[in-house]
């Protein structure tokens, strides 16, 4: 049985007569009267005959000969009105429109459902707003999996861009109406929108101008759906200051690109596995995540390793079979009052610079007034209690309008060359730095390209500028040269300041000291100076674990091996005699020609 095509006559405007070609399953949004003059109110109904004493159903239905009718009301309106099938892992369903009191909705059921009672998928309907008649149960699942509707679109349970070039949220997809984003649950929707853009650009963004951290947070939000179009790697910045500074604002005005601040922005104090969960929920977007310090200090630098490949860990289910990856690709917009390496110190971890590298920090607590530069004639708390306000009243429409121009345009070649030109202006002496300027300037172009779009009403040029301040203060803050480099000198250095009496002695000091454990080396007043000798093993550990080829490399590179052997085997080592005997080959360190600077992380 089918969806009747039937022939409609309109009697009265509220209620047009029907001729349905019984037996057959039909859906009504309105009431309607059937060719006997009775009414029926909106729903889906299966339209039959009655049955004589002993007669089955079937036999009743082919049995036409003026038998009585009869209409089954099974529902409240829900229209079968597609076949779906979701690109990310294949999965068929079918798309219904549902009319309830609520409004019009729409709703994908899977057909896995059908291989079950199906109570999952009708207590879902019920809480849309669908009403099934109870005793009907299980002649609305029949119903369902009988419509074969002709229309095939696409799903995906991923917002962000999809294979056919389509920008998908849910509720809407940009771009395309044969594509849906399909609900893998009951989760919150992240995207919500509410009040009006032209107040957002008027009561927020406005007042955002001449502030860099609060242009940078936009920005961020911008530059999600940019990324994978222009080539630029996931990561993240994390906004250092005091509390109360003002970063928790910087991240609810990104948050109200995309939505309501207060259900958009997430947190680090989850695990690992839940924050994949939250980044592939905002792919091609952005994740906001409050106060570090919630983070796990043991996990924090693997979960921003994480955040910037921007692939889950894979799992097995308890049939031995791989479920699919998360992934996703976006920027993430951190805040804390420590840095990442502080606050992964605090466990003992060492830090790692390519951590650090992928969620950059930015000055958030030290400019004019604290995280701000500029309050726009109000003073700090009204400045943020009106910002507070206002994102709260209107958020939502800034990054889908953003995109909407992006599609229009449709030049890929153009965004390149514009990113091209951007990414100029960002000077870098090495890849690593190279990336971070990468980072700060497809956030530049975002904002940019915002501004020439007429969707924030800045200066032309003022976003770029935001951009370089804050990364030439990076820079500043770092140094040159290799960021593995500084860390390797600074845990050196750092090591020394420790352990410089308790693990190293005099090395032409034959009496035995009995005061030094666990040695780490000696040291020798030298060239006007005192330079420590190193064994191996204590080199490698004071080198935050880094191996000793590499600690080597580093300490070689700013010319802080002031003695050598000149064998080929001495590896820029130098030979001693031991007080109390032997000898060993150790590595003398001049602390001084070090640079402090670039060593520092």
């Amino acid at each position: 049985m089918s969806l009747p095509d039937s022939n409609v006559i309109s009697l009265r405007p509220d209620a047009p007569t029907i001729a349905p070609e019984r037996p057959c399953w039909a859906v009504y949004e309105h009431w309607v009267t059937n060719e006997k003059g009775r009414k029926l109110r909106p729903g889906v109904y299966r339209h039959g005959f009655k049955r004589a004493a002993g007669q089955d159903e079937d036999d009743a239905d082919n049995d036409t000969n003026d038998r009585p009718i009869i209409d089954e009301w099974i529902a409240s309106p829900v229209t079968v009105t597609a076949r779906t099938t979701n690109s990310d892992d294949g999965s068929e369903g079918r798309l219904l429109r549902l009319c309830t009191d609520s409004g019009i909705k729409e709703w994908i059921i899977p057909m896995e459902v059908f291989g079950g009672s199906g109570e999952d998928a009708r207590r879902q309907l019920f809480g849309m707003g669908v009403i099934i008649a109870l005793k009907k149960r299980a002649a609305f699942m029949e119903y369902l999996l009988e419509q074969r509707p002709e229309e095939v679109f696409a799903t995906t349970s991923r917002p962000g861009w999809h294979e056919s070039g389509a920008f998908v949220l849910p509720g809407r997809t940009l771009g395309s109406d044969k594509v849906r984003y399909q609900a893998s649950g009951k989760g919150q929707n992240l995207f919500s929108v509410r009040g009006e853009l032209a107040l957002w650009q008027r009561e927020v963004a406005a007042k955002c101008a001449g502030n860099p951290v609060l242009t940078l947070a936009i920005g961020c939000a911008l530059a999600g759906p940019l990324l994978s179009l222009v080539g630029v790697l996931g990561g993240g910045v994390h906004l250092v200051g005091d509390s109360s500074s003002g970063k928790s604002l910087a991240q609810l005005i990104g948050s109200s690109v995309w939505g309501d601040p207060g259900i958009f922005a997430a947190s680090w104090d989850m695990t690992k596995g839940g924050l994949e969960i939250e980044a592939a929920g905002r792919n091609d977007t952005l994740l906001p995540l409050d106060e570090i310090k919630r983070a796990d200090p043991k996990r924090v630098q693997e979960m921003a390793y994480s955040l910037a490949n921007g692939q889950g860990k894979g799992t097995m289910t308890r049939e031995r079979e791989g479920r699919a990856k998360l992934s996703w690709r976006l920027l993430t917009l951190s805040s804390g009052e420590r840095s990442l390496s502080e606050h992964a110190a605090i466990s003992g971890n060492a830090a790692h610079a390519g951590a650090e590298l992928r969620m950059v920090d930015v000055n958030a607590g030290t400019r004019a007034h604290r995280a701000f530069d500029e309050l726009h004639g109000l003073e700090g708390a009204d400045f943020h209690r009106l910002l507070t306000v206002a994102v709260s009243a209107h958020h939502g429409h800034l990054g889908s309008a953003f995109v909407e121009q992006l599609l229009a345009s449709d030049d890929r070649p153009g965004l390149l060359e514009n990113f091209a030109n951007v990414r100029g202006k960002f000077v870098e002496d090495n890849a690593q730095a190279g990336r971070v300027a990468d980072r700060f300037a497809v956030i530049a172009l975002a904002g940019e390209m915002a501004i020439a779009y007429g969707l924030l009403p800045w200066a032309p040029g003022s976003a770029l500028s935001d951009c370089q301040l804050l990364y030439g203060e990076w820079l500043s803050r770092v140094g040159s040269g290799n960021a593995e480099d500084r860390q390797i000198l600074a845990g050196i250095l750092d090591f020394i300041d420790k352990h410089g009496s308790s693990r190293f002695s005099d090395v032409d000091d034959h009496t035995p000291d009995s005061k030094v454990f666990n040695r780490a080396g000696y040291w020798e007043v030298s060239l006007g100076k005192r330079l420590y000798l190193f064994n191996k093993s204590a080199l490698v550990e004071a080198a935050n674990g880094y191996g000793l080829s590499r600690v080597v490399k580093a300490l070689d590179g700013v010319g802080a091996f002031a003695k050598r052997d000149t064998d080929r085997d001495s590896r820029k080592t130098k030979k001693y005699r031991l007080p109390g005997g032997g000898s060993a080959r150790l590595y003398v360190v001049d602390t001084e020609a070090m640079d402090l600077e670039a060593a520092h992380v």
